[in-house]
């Protein structure tokens, strides 16, 4: 049975800043189906009112989407970059609908870092992915997007990765994908350039024997 994958962003691009090269390597080398929900609107606090900037970050998030083999990329409209002004309930009910609809026996969720909207999809993932005898998800994982996990301060939520991902076949796949936001790309030394992407993965997979690699903390893991 095809494995199915749910992985939840804030924001466009956190899914490829933070693991681009694994929802390749599942989608593309293991024939998973990938499924990818971003819970904002992704630019209406950055360009307030402006319905091009808003179109142009939705079909650079499915061109992106496209190159990693994704099933399916779901846009939901609530407002960026203030998801602390919204009431937790209607943010579980956006995740929740994705997992009962999407069943996934693996969740993957942006890590709870200095992005206040970071936090609150990752607590709206916890809920919607509680341990329940009637539930499919068996193992949750947080990634963590580079130019915004490095920035948070060192006594808030740290990102101290329990399990990596070996992406040295995919790192060329996430650069591409990465690079079809040219909304976000930024020069280097800025981590979100190309070159940030890879000395990243390098750095990473130095870490762990490999070319390059991925970080992530396991959350939970149900072993049947």
């Amino acid at each position: 049975m095809t494995e199915r994958i749910l992985v939840v962003a804030a924001h466009p691009d956190d899914e490829i800043l933070g693991m681009g090269g694994t929802i390749a390597k599942h989608a593309l080398h293991e024939g998973a189906q990938v499924t990818v929900l971003c819970v904002t609107d992704g630019s209406s606090s950055q360009y307030p009112g402006d319905q091009t900037v808003l179109e142009l970050k939705h079909e650079e998030a499915k061109r992106a989407a496209k190159l990693l083999g994704v099933y399916e990329y779901l846009q939901r409209d609530l407002p960026d970059m203030r998801l602390d002004s919204i009431p937790h309930v209607e943010i579980n009910a956006v995740v929740e609908k994705a997992v009962r609809e999407i069943e996934p026996r693996t969740v993957y969720t942006v890590h709870p870092d200095v992005n206040m909207d970071h936090r609150a999809v990752f607590r709206s993932v916890m809920v919607a992915t509680r341990p329940r005898t009637d539930s499919p998800v068996r193992r949750v994982l947080s990634y963590a997007p580079i130019s915004s996990v490095e920035w948070t301060p060192p006594f808030e939520a740290t990102f101290n990765p329990t399990w990596f991902s070996d992406i040295t076949d995919t790192l060329e796949a996430k650069v591409a994908a990465f690079e079809c936001y040219e909304t976000e790309t930024r020069p280097w030394p800025h981590p979100r350039s190309s070159q940030a992407i890879r000395a990243h993965a390098a750095a990473c997979g130095s870490g762990v024997g490999r070319n390059a690699a991925e970080p992530f903390v396991l959350v939970r893991m149900l072993h049947d």
